[in-house]
């Protein structure tokens, strides 16, 4: 049985509510689809993970009410990775060997996707990226439905340097996606005949910035852009607005509020701050709030709710779209009905998957921090991943397996 998208809309939320009986005569055709998931539902990312391990839940509730995928239900099998690399691999293993799973949706930080990512591909486990990341993966057996730098960083470059000016002092984390997201953030600023002054990166374990706040004083830039990532580096920010310069100099960053970041900061900290990214809790749609409805009515208070998890639940969504249109489970036919065109409506907009690069193009907002909330400014509709596309081209070389590194 195949599902149009409306009627599965309609009845996602009734369903839930329906007796076993209809969903035990409509889960006979056969054994459930497996659906894995790898999430740091503890550790040092857990903010980022619980959100999206419930988020995870709701879409497979959600599509188990509406009489599961092509009269079959899902089963979610789930692993705690507790921020350990070495656990995603162990369970990677454990969900193509022991579990057998159909697909996965799972992993956060590049490193940990780099981690399992050979380990889907040898065994033609299809895998889904949901999360923001710095580009470059070209992977056929992978699906990447988070945002890349082309797509964040130059809706954010371009408004910050209309409001305040060209001159510009990076702050990233040292590792991949802040080193390739800084060359982003200066080509960006280069193009608009503006000029970065400095960059500096930060290992993610330095929560002392007196220094560095020190020197962005004597450098005088009309803005910093922050690609600071994680709990330490949060730091930053308490620091800048306790040494006043929030007041002098503004703030613009390309990660800072995708998992809520702007809610673990006071309204004094955090005001003026300016982002991009796919989802705010305060966009005005129906699609998103309806999506924040059902999320308080199966787990409580939706402030928990961040972009990660929503694209997590969205990547979740596209993959059973593909299945339904394949009308197949099976590693290839999914494939080639993802390639096909899909798309959906979720509560962060449309997510239309390119099929050169398995990416996905995404509606991008530009945001300020007013009061812990994220106000949309402008929204740029259905950005596409152009910084994996100059390298990326999976329709001619359906066979590539590498993260380029991106030149500019």
């Amino acid at each position: 049985m195949s599902l149009t998208r409306r009627e599965f809309i309609a009845g996602a939320g009734s369903a839930a509510l329906a007796g076993a009986v209809p969903l035990r005569s409509a889960f006979a055709a056969g054994a459930p689809i497996k659906l894995g998931t790898l999430l740091d539902n503890s550790g040092n990312l857990d903010l980022y993970g619980k959100p999206m391990s419930m988020a995870t839940t709701m879409a497979v509730e959600e599509i188990n009410a509406a009489g599961g995928l092509l009269g079959r239900k899902i089963q979610l099998i789930q692993y705690d990775t507790q921020s350990d690399i070495a656990l995603y691999t162990k369970f990677a293993q454990q969900l193509v060997r022991d579990d057998k799973v159909d697909v996965v949706h799972g992993g956060i930080t590049s490193a940990s996707r780099e981690a399992i990512r050979q380990v889907f591909r040898r065994s033609n486990t299809l895998y889904f990226y949901n999360i923001l990341y710095e580009g470059g993966v070209c992977d056929r057996n992978t699906i990447v439905t988070g945002t890349t730098p082309a797509q964040v960083v130059e809706p954010v470059i371009d408004l910050a340097m209309k409001k305040w000016g060209d001159k510009v002092y990076i702050l990233a984390a040292d590792y991949n996606y802040g080193q390739i997201t800084a060359k982003w953030i200066a080509h960006y600023v280069a193009q608009r005949k503006g000029t970065t002054l400095k960059t500096d990166f930060f290992p993610l374990d330095v929560s002392d910035f007196g220094s560095t706040i020190a020197k962005i004083q004597q450098e005088k830039p009309s803005f910093v852009v922050s690609a600071l990532v994680g709990g330490a580096h949060m730091s930053f920010y308490r620091q800048w607005a306790a040494s006043g310069m929030n007041k002098k100099i503004p703030l613009a960053a390309t990660v800072f509020g995708v998992g809520n970041e702007q809610m673990a900061l006071s309204a004094a900290e955090g005001d003026g701050i300016l982002i991009a990214g796919n989802y705010s809790q305060e966009a005005d749609t129906p699609a998103n709030k309806d999506f924040l409805a059902r999320w308080q009515k199966r787990f409580g208070d939706p402030k928990v709710v961040h972009e990660i998890a929503v694209s997590q639940y969205q990547g979740i969504m596209l993959w059973a779209e593909a299945v339904r249109k394949a009308g197949s489970v099976k590693h290839d036919a999914v494939i080639k009905a993802l390639e096909s065109g899909v798309k959906i409506e979720g509560p962060a907009g449309t997510v239309a998957l390119d099929a050169k690069t398995h990416h996905a193009s995404l509606d991008i907002n530009v945001m300020e921090v007013k009061n812990q909330r994220l106000t949309i400014l402008q929204t740029v509709k259905q950005r596409p991943p152009s910084d994996t596309a100059q390298y990326c081209d999976l329709q001619k070389n359906p066979k590539e397996n590498k993260q380029f590194e991106v030149k500019i």
